[in-house]
């Protein structure tokens, strides 16, 4: 399963059930280009057990502001709506898996 991209129609649906798993980024960032393959790699390995989507800051700086980003890559797990963890930096599928389960 794919990362779905969020916006401000999108995100608090998405994030309202289950455990859902956010990657922060922008176009312009490497170390964000960087986790997006690992990001599809967690994705793909978990499957329907945790929903995986991207926000580009520079398209939604309303929610970037809300969950106070100031640096990107930032991953935010959510359970059931809830901030459950977050990681600034690149981060491996194990590492992503340890944030999910907080």
């Amino acid at each position: 399963m794919a990362a779905e991209h969020l916006n401000s129609a999108s995100f608090d649906k998405t994030v309202a059930s289950g455990v859902t798993l956010v990657d922060f980024w922008a176009t312009w960032c490497g170390p964000c280009r960087m986790q997006a393959p690992i990001l599809e790699a967690f994705a793909e390995e978990m499957g329907d057990q945790v929903k995986v989507g991207k926000v580009d800051v520079d398209e939604e700086p309303g929610i970037a502001a809300r969950f106070n980003i100031f640096s990107i890559p930032t991953l935010i797990a959510f359970r059931d709506g809830k901030e459950i963890a977050r990681t600034v930096g690149v981060t491996d599928v194990a590492g992503l898996k340890r944030l999910v389960s907080a």
